[in-house]
C-alpha cells in the first residue's frame, strides 16, 4: 500500500523523485490514493471494455472519422482500435498503483485536451449518439461523457500537483516491469477477441440469446374470431371456436391485441430480415439447425474466404443444417457476390447494427439450434482441417471456444507477474530489518566483550 515516504535521497529522475524530508497532511495523502484509484480505475475500466472487442472499437473509431470528415484515415481503425485500449490501460494502472506520478497524469491531459472540445462538440450537436467510451459494457449520454471527462481532468491535475507526494506501490527502477506486464495482458486479451471472438460478450446477441423475428406473426394463434348467437357477438381464440351446429353463426375476425408487437420475451431478440424488400424472418427462422454466415461489409470480404465457405456449407448440408448468408449490402453486391462466390446458399439482408452486434468478424459464423445461438466466431478461426473433420458435427465446432477459461488464466499470469515484481522491488525492506537486528546484536555483543576487557585490565592493574 503507497504510504508517506520522508526519503531525503535525491533521484535524477523527475517522474519518480521521492517526496521531500517530513510527513505531509494525511488528508493529503488520502485524496492522492483515492484520485489514483478513481482516475486510474476509469481509465482500466475504459482501457479493459475496449481490449475486449477490437472489432466494436473499431467500428466507433470508424464512425467518428466518418462523422469528422476525417475519411482518409479510415484505413487506420484498426490501428486505432488496439492503440486506445493499450494507451488507456498503460496511463490507468500507471496512475493506481503510483508509478511514474508526473508523466501518467500529464499523460491524462494530453487525452483530455482533445477529448474534452470533443465530447463537449458531441454533446451540444449529438453527431455521434453513442460515445462508445466504455465499449457496449456502459452506455453513456453524451453530456455524461463530457461530465466525466470534466473530473477526470480536474483529477489528473490534482495528482501532477500533489502525487509524488506519496510514494507508489512499485520503486522506479521496476516500473517499466509493471507496463511491460500490462502491455503483455492487454494483448492476451484483444488478439482472441479479435481472431475469434470477445472474451466476454456486453452484446445483446449472447450465447443463448433465442431470435424471433420483429415483425407480428401472422398465424391463427394471433387472432380474434368473432360468432354471433341469439343476437350477441363473442370472441374466442382458435383454440376455442364454437361449433356452427350449436347455432354459432361466423362474423368477422380481427387481430389479437398481443399480435401487434414483435415478440420479445426475456433471453430473446428480435431481428428484422427481409428478402428483396419482402419479410423473411419464417422462412430464416423454421429450421432446427441453423448456419448463419455474416457479412457485415461485403465488398470487403476476400474472395480467397470463398473455399472455406463453400466447404463449411457443404458439410452442414450433409448434417441436416440449413445454410443462410446475412448482410447489410445492396442488391447489386449482393448479386456480384454471388456470382464470384458460387454461392449456393440464399443472401438475406438484416441491419447493419444487429449483423455487427451478432458476432465479430468479416465474415462470421453463427450456429442456431431451435433459433438459439449456441456459439459463434469469425471465418477465419475455423480451420480447413476441422472443417474436413467427418467426426466432428457442427453444433461441436464451438467447444475450443472457451472465453471465461482463457481470460482467468490472463487474470492469474498477469497477478502473479505483478506480485513477483512487487516482491524483487520490495525484498531488501523485508531483509533489512534482520540484518540490522543482526548487526545490532553483534554491536552489543563486542561492546559487552570491550567493557569486559576494560574491567578485567583495571582489576589486574591493582
Amino acid at each position: 500500500m503507497p504510504s508517506l515516504h520522508s526519503s531525503s535521497t535525491m533521484s535524477s529522475n523527475n517522474d519518480n523523485q521521492q517526496p521531500q524530508q517530513g510527513s505531509q497532511p494525511w488528508a493529503i495523502a488520502i485524496i492522492v490514493l483515492l484520485m489514483r484509484l478513481v482516475v486510474g480505475g476509469i481509465f482500466v475500466f475504459s482501457g479493459f471494455v475496449k481490449a475486449i472487442d477490437p472489432w466494436g472499437t473499431m467500428y466507433k473509431v470508424n464512425e467518428y472519422l466518418m462523422t469528422l470528415g476525417w475519411d482518409r484515415l479510415a484505413d487506420m481503425s484498426l490501428f486505432f482500435a488496439f492503440a486506445l485500449p493499450v494507451i488507456e490501460l498503460l496511463l490507468g494502472v500507471a496512475i493506481v498503483v503510483g508509478a511514474y506520478r508526473r508523466s501518467a497524469p500529464i499523460g491524462v491531459l494530453i487525452m483530455m485536451a482533445f477529448m474534452l472540445p470533443l465530447t463537449l462538440w458531441l454533446a451540444t450537436t449529438n453527431a455521434v449518439p453513442d460515445c462508445g467510451c466504455f465499449g457496449d459494457a456502459l452506455v453513456l449520454t453524451n453530456w455524461a461523457t463530457f461530465g466525466k471527462n470534466l473530473l477526470l481532468t480536474m483529477g489528473a491535475v490534482f495528482l501532477l500537483i500533489f502525487g509524488r507526494k506519496v510514494a507508489g506501490v512499485f520503486g522506479p527502477a521496476v516500473q517499466w516491469m509493471v507496463m511491460a506486464a500490462t502491455f503483455v495482458a492487454t494483448m492476451a486479451i484483444a488478439l482472441p477477441g479479435y481472431f475469434t471472438q470477445p472474451l466476454i460478450d456486453f452484446r445483446p446477441f449472447q450465447l443463448g440469446t433465442r431470435l424471433v423475428s420483429s415483425q407480428p406473426s401472422t398465424s391463427a394463434q394471433d387472432y380474434l374470431f368473432i360468432y354471433e348467437k341469439d343476437g350477441q357477438q363473442h370472441e374466442f381464440t382458435i383454440d376455442s371456436v364454437p361449433n356452427e351446429e350449436d347455432g354459432w353463426t361466423f362474423v368477422d375476425r380481427r387481430e389479437a391485441p398481443t399480435a401487434q408487437q414483435p415478440a420479445s420475451q426475456e433471453g430473446s431478440r428480435a431481428i428484422a430480415v427481409t428478402d428483396h424488400g419482402t419479410d423473411a424472418a419464417d422462412e430464416l427462422l423454421e429450421a432446427d439447425s441453423l448456419l448463419l454466415l455474416l457479412f457485415p461489409d461485403l465488398p470487403q470480404v476476400s474472395i480467397a474466404t470463398t473455399f472455406v465457405i463453400n466447404e463449411l456449407t457443404d458439410k452442414a448440408r450433409e448434417q441436416g443444417v440449413s445454410v443462410f448468408g446475412i448482410t447489410s449490402a445492396s442488391d447489386g453486391q449482393i448479386a456480384e457476390w454471388t456470382d464470384i462466390s458460387m454461392a449456393s446458399y440464399p443472401m438475406l439482408v438484416v441491419d447493419d447494427s444487429d449483423i455487427k452486434m451478432m458476432a465479430r468478424g468479416n465474415p462470421a459464423v453463427v450456429y442456431l439450434d431451435n433459433d438459439t445461438i449456441r456459439w459463434k466466431r469469425t471465418l477465419g478461426s475455423i480451420s480447413a482441417d476441422v472443417i474436413h473433420d467427418r467426426q466432428l458435427t457442427l453444433d461441436r465446432l464451438g467447444e475450443d471456444i472457451q472465453p471465461a477459461s482463457l481470460l482467468r488464466k490472463i487474470a492469474i499470469f498477469y497477478a502473479m507477474a505483478l506480485v513477483v515484481i512487487l516482491v524483487l522491488n520490495r525484498t531488501h525492506l523485508l531483509v533489512r530489518p534482520l540484518f540490522t537486528r543482526k548487526n545490532k546484536k553483534v554491536t552489543e555483543a563486542t561492546e559487552t566483550s570491550k567493557n569486559n576487557n576494560t574491567n578485567l585490565s583495571n582489576e589486574q592493574e591493582k
